[in-house]
């Protein structure tokens, strides 16, 4: 049984994870609200990019000549996974989910007999995924020192994406990141960018069909522009759709631990006073029982 002295050095020790884990929380707290505002904000972009392409594509006479980013290399034997985690751990569940997200498919892609290759954004990631796929990691991208997320950020990511597709080093291109739905809830989302996930524009839609759009130059050329902008919009939302993710996880975790850091100091204090009760009656009984043997 541990001693009394041990027993205070635990309570104290909890005490102070509890005061570093409340820190934390308090901290995920301030920056969640930020993150989420501009997850938030970043959203109807990407739906009104989605919505335009729709529109340009739906006027393209001629696809047969169209982009290789929206209607592929007509092969899809490499696959590139980009996976999007965060460059710090002590967030629940969130850098696990998204890596065991790209990992069953990757896994299923290697069982078609497909080639898998990764771009690692985030240290958590990489760490997940290294063992079992660390000969296909073609490259990583650090940002830790990067303190507010922008768009040239994005903009990075997709040129080396765009500059391996130019290269023909892959055929299709994913992206993995977590998209933010509350502070205790975050979905891990697989999002195809290369050949692009045009959705189709419904006939019957009244507010494409009351708008009348004049293109110059071609639709063709207009297109080719907005499907490689469109890459780095796609990243954009998913580097800030992380970043809200992320805090959200962290602070969530970190009044969980707050918590059963409280319910474990109640408990130690318990079975501390029991323990000194005890030694207290056992010194009481020596004594009466070395004064009546007098």
């Amino acid at each position: 049984m541990a001693s009394l002295k041990d027993m205070r050095n635990r309570i104290a020790s909890v005490k102070a994870t509890r005061k570093i884990t409340k820190a934390m929380q308090l901290v995920a707290a301030a920056k969640l609200r930020r993150a989420q505002e501009a997850a938030t904000s970043a959203r109807p972009y990407a739906l009104r990019m989605n919505a335009m392409l729709a529109n340009v594509n739906a006027r393209v006479t001629n696809k047969e000549g169209a982009s290789p980013l929206l209607v592929g290399t007509g092969s899809d034997k490499v696959h590139l996974l980009v996976v999007m985690t965060a460059e710090r751990g002590l967030c629940g569940g969130f850098n696990g989910n998204i890596a065991k997200l790209a990992r069953a498919d990757a896994q299923r892609l290697v069982r078609e007999g497909k080639t898998v290759k990764f771009i690692m954004v985030g240290k958590k990631g990489a760490d997940a995924l290294r063992r079992e796929f660390g000969r296909n990691m073609v490259d990583r991208v650090d940002l830790k020192a990067v303190k507010q997320l922008s768009f040239p950020n994005a903009e990075d990511i997709s040129g080396k994406i765009l500059k391996m597709f130019e290269a023909k080093e892959f055929d299709v291109c994913t992206l993995y990141f977590s998209e933010f739905k509350s502070v205790i809830a975050q979905k891990p989302t697989a999002l195809q960018l290369i050949p692009a996930k045009v959705p189709e524009e419904k006939a019957g839609d009244t507010k494409t069909a009351a708008a009348v759009n004049e293109y110059e130059p071609s639709e063709e050329e207009i297109l080719g522009v907005l499907l490689t902008r469109n890459i780095s919009t796609q990243v954009f939302r998913g580097l800030l759709e992380n970043a809200a993710s992320e805090q959200g996880a962290r602070m969530s975790a970190m009044d969980n631990a707050t918590r059963n850091a409280g319910d474990m100091i109640n408990k130690l204090t318990i079975k501390y006073n029991r323990q000194r009760q005890a030694n207290i009656t056992k010194e009481l009984i020596e004594i009466i029982s070395g004064a009546e043997a007098l």
